[in-house]
């Protein structure tokens, strides 16, 4: 299947993109829903064959698709009522920030309470975050604040981001 399709196939099972779903699709009401980065089948398929299981899975590609999950989530959220919204993207890609702030926004926006996990693939190692995680990395003003208060968790940056260990390297050379 190309770019633009309509779903895509991970070992024979056909998973629908988020924003090719109709939000009052049956299967979406009262549900547990889980939206994927469309890499992690890829990434790591155990991880994603873990978590779709008993739920009905929407892939999300942040990079190809633009900023249209916020109003797309609420709407199904409104329409569906589903108990669930599970997120899971790739820790460290820009473009996967966004799903998990769509779905914190979604709840601001309905002003309703919604069941929800965060999960980020983290060093091949699939890592829990809290709401209140996704809300803080949009304030970059507080993650430097965090950054002053414990300049260790810079060694931990460095473990994981190769954007990172070239930007020491150019800058220390420079």
């Amino acid at each position: 299947m190309g770019y633009g399709e309509q779903a895509q196939i991970i070992n024979e099972v056909c998973y629908p993109w988020l924003l090719s779903m109709w939000v009052k699709t049956p299967i979406l009401r009262d549900s547990e829903i889980l939206l994927s980065s469309a890499c992690l089948p890829i990434v790591d398929p155990k991880v994603f064959r873990e978590l779709s299981k008993d739920r009905v899975t929407l892939l999300v590609c942040p990079e190809k698709e633009g900023a249209t999950y916020y109003g797309k989530i609420a709407s199904i959220v409104r329409s569906s009522k589903p108990r669930k919204i599970v997120v899971v993207t790739i820790d460290g890609s820009p473009h996967c920030f966004i799903l998990h702030a769509s779905v914190n926004e979604t709840e601001y926006i309905l002003g309703e309470k919604l069941e929800r996990e965060h999960y980020v693939l983290m060093g091949g190692k699939l890592k829990r975050i809290s709401p209140d995680a996704v809300r803080i990395a949009r304030y970059l003003g507080l993650v430097d604040e965090t950054i002053s208060r414990d300049p260790s968790i810079i060694d931990s940056l460095s473990k994981l981001s190769e954007e990172y260990k070239m930007a020491r390297k150019l800058y220390k050379d420079g």
